[in-house]
């Protein structure tokens, strides 16, 4: 199914320019495109629209260690209500919390790499409320998180 993710600001990275009424196109695990969200609705008028409010951007690569909490699958979903999407692998040595890693569809990382969003790329979204707080998180175009 496609699906625009759509808010009243998008940031293409974490420090870019704040774009007004932008959404992105995710195709499965994919980003199809970004743009404004008029022209990408009527290029495709059977996709379905969910708009976020907030800020929608990439989402964020963790570069620590794992929050502490009772069990591996917790430590992971704190990451996710964070906007988290990416982790680096020096910090999944435990084979558990790497485990849940994978099965949460984190994107582990060797280096840091800066989060984007273009066109091909794995759709890993979070939008931000103005409070900072994130409200939803997808992960390689699945809602992992979203906060009530």
């Amino acid at each position: 199914m496609i699906t625009l993710h759509a808010s009243a600001l998008l940031r293409r990275d974490r420090d870019g320019e704040s774009l007004p009424d932008h959404a992105v196109l995710v195709s499965g695990d994919r980003i199809e495109a970004v743009g404004p969200l008029a022209e990408l609705s009527s290029a495709y008028p059977n996709a379905r629209v969910r708009r976020w409010p907030g800020t929608l951007g990439p989402g964020l690569l963790h570069d620590g260690p794992l929050p502490p909490a009772p069990t591996p699958r917790e430590r992971v979903h704190a990451l996710l209500r964070t906007g988290v999407t990416a982790v680096l692998a020096e910090h999944l040595a435990d084979p558990a919390l790497r485990a849940a890693a994978e099965r949460s569809d984190l994107l582990v990382l060797a280096t840091a790499v800066a989060p984007t969003l273009r066109s091909a790329g794995r759709a890993d979204l979070a939008v931000h409320g103005v409070d900072g707080a994130c409200l939803v998180t997808v992960v390689a175009g699945r809602i992992a998180h979203r906060r009530a």
